[in-house]
């Protein structure tokens, strides 16, 4: 009796787990779960539910051809499109999409001709349809152990039945769902399509293709770069008012957009740059490096063929004209950095977005290329200056512009160049390293007043330490090798024989301790070299923090480590200054005309900026240098006053000080002096 209480409450049990199971089914039958997260919680329930040895979720194609969509210990054969067992399978699997049937079939059975469908497993399997409103959509399979009862086994298939019609419910709402979406889409495509041709402005239609077309797609940014002569330049970026042509990204993406435009094939890239050609290939690596996308297209613009150019005659088309049509006028490119949309979602809208692009576009700029419509548009923005109305301010304003103009035309003003640099005195030394070593102990700090002969830093050259060692113990046991063969000399009972062969060892051994004393002194040489000294008395200068950029770090011969310069009272000092490139023809201009007069500068000290002292240009160098953010420079030597500055600043000259300077370059209008270095950029990016 307890037995069967026993039994009985296990089988309440194992029920109790399947109305649970069910019940849970039915629950992610309402869910919005996405397909493969759907399918793998609904097998692997259905599993546990019947404790089946596995399962599967086949996709029926229309084709009657079958793909898993998940599955649970499904046997590799069944995955093999080549085998035998594979093709009678999914003939089973056709048959039951085909009925809309479900059906129970034996272990290692076969029906049709000579066997051709079946179940080549040693399983049971019971197979249902998971139908949707447009027919089976999938089957569903069960891999069941083969010895239980046929009422089990139609139990089996009964349960498996009614959770495929739970499953059905999913299917349709994800078919609602998707309707949805698809009609979401089109509505946003409408409102694409109209807001991308409402306006022939070119840069606003760039904008309005990048802003628009990132919201219909679902990626982080877009894109458009324009045609311009053989390049292509960023006119447009999604999020952004303006280009900022002048970053990094903003180039590498201009560059790789011209590579591809000249290409003339799309490119995707998905991480992997293996198929590209070389050159599309390291720029785009150092501009995912840059800008960390995942995943871009980039896709050159065609221009659009018109129905006129579709109408004629191929024959009667002039190649030229065909070249013209067929060229690329752009680039569109989409990216995604954080999102990670599929291809089959991202391609459809892509395609849309890349076709109206294509279109607007090309009819912006044929718009904008009209004879003087740029003139035309402009007269038509400032017509309304002429008004009645207007006249008198319209009068009065060009009235101002004018006589500024000439303010800045005809008024001249002293002409001068910004040039920064440092104070230094004129006697200084560059310390170099005067050998390869490690930079093991510093004796200086900046500022420190040092004596000739004193030690700067010490080195260690860990090669050299290892050659001394072996130099100093071959010497030890030479030397050895020598007390012994002199005494065996004087032993008694010696041969003739014997004595001249002791005393060639002796010869040998004092001529290699000889050897080896001079190269012992030749490694001395070069320990002293590791002991950097100052030349002469005087104060070092640091041009950066020495102890962290050198203690226990390497240095090369011939690098320089500091400055000493020699601070007594008599002793000139200099300014030097860096000139950009771009401002050194003002200079020598002046100079040439002037050659009989000094060349004059007015400086000040970053550390008493209300003092303004003066100069004269001593020397400018014949060869330019490249230094940091200030690009090509020329360097000035300027000669000062070192009794008026030492006044000014209670004798506290400091080397490196930094000054600003102003170089004269004689006289100029206002509007040139003023203006200069905009001027320059102008003729030198635009008429250059």
């Amino acid at each position: 009796m307890a037995s069967d209480g026993s039994n009985q409450e296990a089988i309440e049990n194992t029920k109790q787990q399947i109305r649970g199971l069910v019940s849970e089914i039915a629950q992610l039958s309402k869910s919005e779960l996405e397909p493969g997260e759907f399918y793998a919680a609904f097998m692997q329930k259905i599993v546990s539910a019947l404790a089946a040895h596995g399962g599967a979720v086949w996709s029926m194609s229309d084709a009657g051809d079958a793909s898993v969509l998940y599955q649970i210990n499904i046997s590799g054969d069944l995955l093999d499109d080549d085998s035998e067992d594979t093709l009678r399978h999914k003939k089973l699997l056709q048959i039951v999409a085909h009925s809309n049937e479900a059906q129970l079939i034996p272990p290692n059975s076969g029906f049709g001709e000579d066997g051709a469908i079946g179940n080549p497993t040693e399983h049971l399997l019971v197979l249902a349809p998971l139908a949707g409103d447009q027919g089976v959509e999938a089957v569903v399979e069960v891999f069941q152990r083969p010895n239980a009862q046929p009422a089990t086994q139609r139990g089996y298939l009964r349960f498996l039945v009614q959770m495929c019609e739970l499953a059905a419910e999913w299917v349709k709402s994800q078919k609602l769902r998707q309707f949805s979406d698809r009609h979401s889409l089109w509505a946003q495509a409408d409102q694409f399509s109209r807001l991308v041709h409402h306006n022939l402005d070119l840069r606003e239609t760039a904008y309005t293709i990048v802003n628009e077309g990132r919201r219909l797609i679902g990626c982080d940014r877009v894109s458009v770069a324009l045609r311009k002569g053989s390049k292509c330049r960023i006119e447009a970026v999604s999020g952004q008012d303006t280009v900022e042509r002048r970053s990094n990204a903003v180039t590498l993406l201009g560059r790789l957009a011209t590579l591809v435009m000249k290409s003339g094939e799309s490119l995707w890239y998905d991480g992997n740059t293996e198929d590209l050609p070389p050159q599309i290939e390291s720029v785009l690596d150092e501009y995912v490096d840059e800008s960390y996308t995942r995943m871009m297209a980039i896709l050159p613009l065609k221009r659009p063929e018109t129905k006129a150019d579709a109408a004629r005659d191929p024959s009667e088309v002039d190649p030229n004209e065909t070249r013209r049509r067929e060229e690329f006028i752009g680039v569109l490119i989409i990216e995604q950095i954080e999102t990670n949309l599929p291809r089959n979602v991202l391609d459809p809208r892509v395609d849309l977005v890349y076709e109206h692009c294509c279109r607007a576009v090309a009819n912006s700029q044929e718009y904008h290329n009209l004879f003087l419509m740029p003139m035309w548009r402009a007269i038509g923005r400032t017509a309304w200056v002429i008004r009645a109305r207007a006249l008198p301010k319209t009068l009065a304003i060009s009235s101002v512009v004018l006589a500024i103009l000439c303010l800045f035309i005809f008024v001249k003003v002293d002409f001068s160049v910004e040039a920064e640099g440092v104070l230094q005195p004129v006697d200084r030394h560059d310390i170099f390293v005067p050998a390869n070593g490690i930079v093991t102990q510093l004796n200086i700090t900046d500022q420190q007043q040092v004596k000739e002969g004193d030690v700067l830093l010490q080195l260690e050259d860990p090669d050299l330490l290892i050659e001394k060692r072996r130099v100093e113990g071959q010497l030890e046991e030479t030397k050895d090798q020598l007390s012994n063969a002199r005494r065996a000399q004087f032993q008694v009972g010696l041969s003739p024989a014997d004595k001249i062969r002791v005393s060639g060892q002796v010869q040998q051994l004092i001529l290699r301790r000889d050897t080896l004393n001079g190269e012992l002194a030749i490694i001395q040489k070069k320990e002293e070299l590791l002991e950097i000294r100052a030349p002469k008395d005087g104060q070092v200068v640091l041009q950066w923090d020495i102890e962290k950029t050198l203690l226990h770090r390497p240095v090369a011969i011939g690098q320089v480590v500091m400055t000493l310069v020699e601070m007594g009272a008599d002793k000139e000092w200099e300014l030097e200054l860096s000139l950009p490139e771009r401002r050194l023809g003002h200079v020598s201009a002046y100079r040439n005309e002037h050659s009989d007069t000094p060349q004059k500068i007015e400086y000040v000290l970053a550390m008493n900026p209300e003092h303004i002292f003066e100069g004269t240009v001593l020397d400018i160098g014949q060869s330019t240098q490249v230094e940091g953010e200030d690009g090509t420079i020329v360097p000035v030597l300027v000669k000062i006053d070192r009794d008026e500055l030492k006044a000014s600043l209670d004798g506290q000259l400091r080397p490196g000080t930094t000054v600003t300077g102003d170089i004269h370059c004689g006289r100029s209008s206002l509007g040139y002096s003023w203006f200069h270095e905009a001027i320059q950029w102008v003729q030198y990016n635009l008429l250059f």
